[in-house]
Parts: C-alpha cells; sequence; structure tokens
C-alpha cells in the first residue's frame, strides 16, 4: 500500500490548516485505497484568530502539531520524524496555516522563509523523485523552496499574489478551479481549491484530480 504524507498547518482556514480541503484530500486518499501519514511541524503558530468573527485573540496560544490532531483523529507525528524513504508521496492543503505557520509568506510577503523542518523534508523528498501536491495558499512553500528551478505552479488568478511568489523564480500559471497545474519536471501538482472556491464541490473537484495526479506520478 501507497503511503502518502500528508503535512498540515494547524485547524481552521485564518490560522491554521483549511478543514474542507484537509478532508477532502485524506478522503481522497482513503478512497484510492493508500494510506494517509498525517503530520505537522511542531512549533506554535503564528496567532489564534476567532472563526467566528474573524478577530485576532491576543491572549490565547496554540501549537500546530495539537491542533493538527483534530484533524487527524490524533493520529499525526511530528515532521521531523518522518522518513522520506517510507514515504511514497507528500500533499499539503491550504489554509492560512500554509502561510502563517509552515511558512511566513502572509507576515514576511517576498522576505518569506518555509519552516526549516518542513522544508528539509519537502526538498529531500522532491530530490528523491517523490511528487508533492499542493493546495490553495500552500503553493507558496513550493513556490518558495523550488523557484530557482523554474517550478510550475498556480494559486489561481491573483495577480498580485502569483507576481509576489514569482520573486523567487518560479512561474505562475492561471487556472480555474476544477483543474490543476503539474510541473512533470520537478513532480509537482497544484490546485486553486479555496483561493477561487465558492462551494466545497468546486474545491472538491480540483483537489481530487490533484491527488489523483500525484498518486500517478508516484
Amino acid at each position: 500500500m501507497k503511503k502518502i504524507a500528508v503535512i498540515l498547518s494547524g485547524c481552521g482556514v485564518y490560522d491554521g490548516a483549511e478543514i474542507h480541503e484537509s478532508v477532502l484530500v485524506l478522503l481522497a486518499l482513503d478512497r484510492a485505497g493508500v494510506q494517509a501519514v498525517c503530520a505537522a511541524p511542531d512549533c506554535e503558530q503564528l496567532h489564534v484568530i476567532n472563526h467566528a468573527s474573524g478577530e485576532p485573540v491576543p491572549a490565547e496560544k496554540r501549537f500546530v502539531l495539537i491542533e493538527s490532531a483534530r484533524i487527524a483523529r490524533g493520529q499525526i507525528q511530528a515532521v521531523r520524524k518522518l522518513d522520506v524513504d517510507a514515504i511514497d508521496a507528500v500533499i499539503l492543503p491550504g489554509g492560512f496555516g500554509a502561510a502563517k505557520n509552515i511558512s511566513n509568506f502572509a507576515v514576511k510577503g517576498e522576505q518569506a522563509t518555509v519552516n526549516k523542518e518542513v522544508a528539509e523534508f519537502l526538498i529531500s523528498a522532491q530530490q528523491a523523485g517523490k511528487p508533492i501536491g499542493f493546495a490553495c495558499i500552500a503553493p507558496a512553500i513550493a513556490a518558495q523552496l523550488f523557484g530557482s528551478q523554474g517550478v510550475r505552479f498556480t494559486i489561481g488568478n491573483d495577480a498580485a499574489t502569483a507576481q509576489a511568489l514569482q520573486t523567487w523564480g518560479g512561474q505562475h500559471i492561471n487556472c480555474a478551479v476544477d483543474n490543476i497545474i503539474v510541473d512533470t519536471k520537478l513532480k509537482i501538482v497544484t490546485t486553486p481549491a479555496y483561493m477561487l472556491a465558492g462551494r466545497i464541490t468546486e474545491a472538491e473537484a480540483g483537489i481530487n484530480k490533484m491527488v489523483a495526479e500525484v498518486l500517478k506520478l508516484a
């Protein structure tokens, strides 16, 4: 059975992993008969957002691994414990956590960096020929790590965000919500998901294609 690492960034669209996208990824993997291996960086998240009001909760502190365990139903491990040789591919759902906790693109923009442990794992996976899928804003991580190799990716059609992400050297390609962009050379697959989706079924269409292509490349 193939094993696919799913790297989460917390729990909740505004300060962690987008829950719909994460569940859709896990559902697509299960339907394909492969094993999802959930992981997350073991670090404090940037901040906590009240998802009812959209406002920050300054007094509250949460941790990415613990929050991600909510989505994984407790079956999760720290990214640093992942073994590249033991997995066949990697997928990162979106949500602001991808750009706040795994990367700090949401705060630093073109000066952003990626969490060291996640960066090392993804670079090792790519060098080992393991395909990597990114949804929503998570392709910002692909742009940061693989821009120097000219990675082809999409976050949908937001011109300003695309321009910022291309400063690392990659090529952004506009893409419909129900489609994917495949960089066959680097084995990187991206889809807009909730960067464009207005309904969960719209996000599902692109995520299903992304997961299917990642498994095909694996």
